[in-house]
């Protein structure tokens, strides 16, 4: 390895295929997070065509919808996106933790970026700040991880 320092990689999409899972629950959030990654992916050239977009209940589904993805082989990478807003109970302890936890697994056991863009915040306000259509939109961020985590990996070989 010559160089630990992080470096700027062309995020260039061009010809690549990603899957999208998002949560249904907090729809009020994901679905501005879902717009944010899927014009962030557009922008960088992958085609409409090439984003396979892909409900679930809630983020404890998204492991095992990212697993049977991945397991397909058609994709470079998984974006994971919803949102745990934290409650009266420990519910949001459990959903958040597993919810990454499941992610990693997949990432690891088929060599594949699945980026987690899982929200896990204290309220709603804090929730949409996160996805803010016109600023900080962590669905932006989450397509721009999945792009260049393709691009080193393609870099490693």
């Amino acid at each position: 390895m010559s160089d630990s320092k992080p470096k700027d990689v062309p995020l260039d999409g061009t010809g690549k295929q990603f899957a999208i899972v998002a949560g249904r629950f907090n729809s009020f959030v994901v679905d501005n997070l879902v717009t944010g990654a899927i014009e962030t992916l557009k922008s960088h050239g992958v085609a409409v065509s090439d984003v396979a977009l892909r409900y679930v209940p809630g983020c404890f589904e998204l492991p095992l919808t990212a697993q049977r993805i991945a397991a397909r082989g058609e994709v470079d990478a998984i974006i994971a996106l919803g949102a745990v807003i934290r409650g009266d109970t420990p519910h949001f302890e459990y959903v958040a933790g597993e919810s990454a936890r499941g992610l990693q697994d997949v990432a690891l056991k088929y060599d594949l970026p699945v980026v987690f863009g899982v929200l896990t915040t204290d309220n709603d306000e804090q929730a949409l700040a996160r996805a803010d259509l016109d600023g900080d939109n962590k669905g932006v961020d989450a397509a721009n991880a999945a792009l260049e985590m393709v691009a080193v990996l393609a870099e490693i070989g």
